[in-house]
């Protein structure tokens, strides 16, 4: 019969929960009205300007407003793209049209 020797048997080490594990500190909660700021940073009337524009903003978004980013861009672009399709579709076109004639009559 064969024997094996199996090394001696230790310890476990003990199972400890999560409630008994130490927590890291906690980072402190700030507000934001307590988010320091470095003096000379930005003007006062940049300030304002840049937290109206933020306002205006956030007053868009959370007042349950329809119009989307898209919309406005949509908006934005129509009188443009309106203009460049007046100034250049018709020469576009007929270019292309002539093209067509020019390569249709060569065929017969």
């Amino acid at each position: 019969m064969l024997r094996t020797t199996l090394p001696p048997l230790t310890e476990p080490a003990p199972v400890v929960s999560r409630s008994e594990r130490p927590l890291p500190p906690a980072a402190p909660k700030s507000h934001a009205g307590d988010v320091p700021r470095s003096p000379g940073l930005l003007s006062a009337a940049t300030d304002a300007a840049v937290s109206s524009a933020f306002g205006d903003l956030s007053n868009t978004v959370l007042s349950g407003n329809p119009q989307t980013l898209d919309d406005l861009v949509k908006e934005m672009l129509r009188p443009m793209l309106k203009s460049w399709l007046d100034d250049n579709l018709p020469p576009l076109v007929e270019r292309l049209v002539r093209d067509e004639i020019e390569r249709l009559s060569r065929r017969r």
